[in-house]
């Protein structure tokens, strides 16, 4: 499988000169953990995590040296460090120059670019344009393994996802971060909903997509106020049975 046919295509971003605040409550709003930040020029200048959250100022969570080691890691280093700790814009706190992979990265290459440098989302590229993001999931190994023994995807099931995610994104009950995959008409949804009736109106909507034959649901329910949140039925079933 390739990264195209996994990633999340309705990609939420952050803009370099916007508020630290703003990105926040972007994230929390979103129910996402890292947002891609794009520059003047609408190209990928970064990435913005929770990990970004850590050290701040606002909660008194500053990196606290002793003097010896500030004497060697030398002034250049805490002033990078009051400017993440301290600073008001997204670009101030961001990591440069974020690792990506392209559309046609498979999924094996994906997970072992995420393991390799330690990180829980990769921006999915189409030369130098953002099309999309795929992120670390508890599945996602378990699909890179089966990647390797089941051949790819047809050209019929890459046909189907297209049109189940115009479906579900243009709708206002959309789960966020929505995922699609398909494999010989069999689909599987995941993502973030904040009530019921949006896991039903999901699986309708794929089931309403010519060529498809079952539809698996993973969407995890999250209580918006509380973070609260909870596997699908079907997932908790194969948990219990495991």
């Amino acid at each position: 499988m390739r990264a195209h046919q996994v990633m999340t295509t309705k990609v939420i971003t952050v803009g370099a000169a916007d508020s630290v605040v703003d990105a926040a409550n972007i994230m929390l709003q979103n129910h996402v953990s890292g947002l891609p930040v794009i520059g003047e020029a609408g190209k990928l200048v970064g990435i913005v995590s929770q990990g970004d959250f850590i050290r701040r100022a606002e909660i008194g969570t500053q990196r606290k040296r002793g003097r010896w080691l500030k004497f060697l890691l030398g002034p250049s280093k805490a002033a990078a460090d009051f400017v993440r700790e301290s600073g008001h814009k997204v670009g101030e706190i961001m990591t440069l120059d974020p690792f990506t992979v392209s559309e046609d990265a498979t999924l094996e290459d994906v997970v072992q670019r995420m393991e390799h440098h330690n990180v829980k989302r990769l921006p999915v590229m189409r030369g130098d344009r953002l099309v999309g993001i795929v992120t670390r999931s508890n599945l996602l190994q378990a699909v890179a393994e089966l990647a390797r023994e089941v051949p790819d995807p047809t050209a019929d099931d890459d046909h189907i996802r297209h049109h189940i995610i115009a479906s579900i994104e243009k709708a206002e009950w959309g789960p966020f971060g929505l995922g699609v995959i398909v494999r010989n008409g069999n689909v599987h949804l995941s993502g973030i909903i904040t009530n019921e009736s949006s896991r039903q109106a999901a699986i309708v909507a794929a089931e309403n997509v010519s060529g498809v034959t079952k539809v698996h649901d993973h969407l995890c329910w999250v209580e918006p106020m509380s973070g609260m949140y909870l596997n699908s039925p079907e997932d908790e079933a194969l948990l219990r049975a495991n």
